[in-house]
Formats: structure tokens, sequence, C-alpha cells
């Protein structure tokens, strides 16, 4: 059989047409292959700490430490977790919050320099963050509750800027708003997170 029927014009045109695209697919592949052909980075080089903290001090007082642990499973893509802790006081009355958060952040924008030359360097990520929160009922009113602590589940969607600091670090702004409400006013939304890693 004919590959090539001379006698068809039209189908030796359509031929070539069809060699021609997989020739240049193949190119593609190949070049887009060998670009990408570099090794991952040692397990200690993808696995970074960090978190945040805050301060407030007057009539309402808030300190609260949030560190976490993570690992950049894809060079956009990392995942993370850890404790927190948080007292606050209101009043004379006072209490304390424990809580443990795991978190995906995924850059949808690694350098922003490269779509606004602007000299910012800073990738544009989304975050999805679920923290499940341990309160103390006789200050959050839990009377339907026998516990003197229970459990509230919040889960936080944003996203925010991260500003590269040397070859690991960052400092990070999100912006998230809280899609399952317990009832218990425990965020602004939106909630302003301000962190580091390392």
């Amino acid at each position: 059989m004919d590959l090539i029927n001379s006698s068809n014009p039209q189908s030796y045109r359509a031929l070539k047409i069809r060699l021609t695209l997989a020739f240049l697919l193949v190119s593609f592949v190949s070049t887009y292959a060998q670009g990408r052909r570099e090794e991952p980075p040692p397990l200690r080089e993808r696995i970074f700490v960090g978190g945040s903290f805050g301060l407030q001090f007057g009539s309402y007082t808030s300190i609260e430490i949030n560190p976490v642990v993570g690992i950049w499973l894809l060079p956009r893509l990392a995942v993370a977790a850890g404790p927190g802790y948080e007292y606050m006081k209101y009043q004379n009355v006072s209490t304390s919050i424990y809580s443990a958060r795991g978190y995906l952040q995924f850059a949808l924008l690694r350098d922003i320099d490269k779509f606004i030359p602007l000299g910012i360097h800073s990738s544009i990520v989304f975050h999805a963050e679920d923290e499940l929160l341990n309160l103390d009922a006789d200050y959050w009113g839990s009377i339907a509750r026998n516990e003197d602590r229970f459990f509230v589940n919040s889960v936080l969607i944003g996203g925010g800027i991260s500003q590269q600091l040397g070859r690991k670090g960052s400092f990070n702004i999100l912006v998230l708003w809280v899609i399952t409400d317990s009832g218990y006013d425990l965020y602004n939304n939106p909630e302003i997170r301000i962190g580091f890693t390392f």
C-alpha cells in the first residue's frame, strides 16, 4: 500500500502537513523536556520553617504565635502544618486558644516582574488553610457542651504576595476569607496574616 498517492495531490499535501506537524510536536516536546530535565533539589533544601506572631496590648490584649514546618512538593506547590497558641484578655477575663493548622500554597505567578517590569520580584500565591481550634467553654459561652474545652474547625481561603528573601526565605502577606462560620466571631473577614518562612 502506498503512503503517498502521487495521483491525488490533496492526499499528498495532507500527509505532508501531518508529517510537518508531527515533527514540530516531537521537536517541541524534546526541547521542553531537555529544558526541564534538571534534578529536583535535595529534600533538605525543600523543607522550610516559619510562621507568624502577633501582639496587641490595651483594653484588649492578644499574644499569638503560629510556627509551621513545610515542604515544597513542586516548584510552585508547598504544604505546611504546625501548632498555634493565642492568649486573649478582655475586661479582666482571659482565655487561651490552642490550635493546629495545615495549609496548601500555590504560586499562581512566580515573578511579577516578568509581566510588569517594575523591579518587583514577588510571587502571587493562592492559599487554602484548615485550622482546628481548641476553645475554653466558659469564655466563649458554650452552654451546649459539658466539657471545659471544645473544638471548632475553620477553613480559610485567599491569596497574597510572597517576597523572596534569599535562597529559601520569604516574607508573606495573605488576605484570607473564612468560608466556614463557627458562630464565635473568631476571625475578621478578611483575615490579614503576615509571616515569614526560612
